[in-house]
């Protein structure tokens, strides 16, 4: 059997925003008690021997991602490709007030649509697909702690299926556990674990 090594997925904790907005790039804070939901992480990430840790630079990710690194001694990576989609003049505004045209636009073409002033799918998936290349380059245990939309390209590309841009996000706080097969050549001698889902 291969051997694999496995990759903990983390969306950051609930946000302090009302429910509607659109924010990707927007810097928002997390709501209080997020402590709790990294405090249960942390467990995880012990459990499954995560040695890097890699975040996005979002003040939500990031906060949630320092206290883990000092509580569980992984090596902190701050990754820019792990950033939201920019929505560019959307962010801040109710999804009820933005163009319903610029919407089905948006759901019939989501790689090459982007909101005015804002990042395309394609955009998304290929800086994405070129930090999750990194991770299997590597083949060290990791926990990523990210956003809806590359963690549902991360999670479809972990699970080694095709990733879709507009698939259901992880809800906030939510973990993944996948196990992911070294790459040719690398040998390491971790245990094989099943791949689980954590939500």
């Amino acid at each position: 059997m291969a051997q694999s090594f496995p990759v903990l997925l983390v969306r950051h904790a609930p946000v302090l925003l009302p429910e509607g907005v659109c924010y990707g790039r927007q810097d928002v804070a997390l709501k209080p008690g997020w402590e709790g939901v990294a405090a249960g992480l942390a467990v995880l990430a012990q459990g499954a021997v995560c040695q890097v840790l890699y975040s996005s630079p979002a003040t939500r990710c990031r906060e949630m991602a320092e206290r883990l690194a000092r509580v569980t001694g992984m090596e902190l990576r701050i990754d820019s490709r792990l950033a939201e989609m920019d929505f560019g003049a959307w962010e801040g505004r109710n999804w009820s007030d933005i163009s319903r045209d610029q919407l089905d636009e948006w759901a019939r073409d989501p790689a090459s649509f982007a909101p005015p002033e804002g990042e395309s799918g394609l955009a998304l998936t290929q800086r994405t697909r070129a930090f999750w290349q990194d991770v299997k380059a590597a083949g060290v245990p990791a926990c990523v702690v990210s956003h809806g939309g590359p963690l549902r390209l991360l999670s479809a590309l972990a699970a080694g299926d095709t990733p879709e841009l507009l698939a259901p996000s992880m809800p906030q706080g939510a973990a993944r556990l996948y196990m992911v097969p070294h790459p040719a050549g690398l040998d390491h001698a971790y245990t094989h674990r099943k791949a689980m889902a954590l939500s």
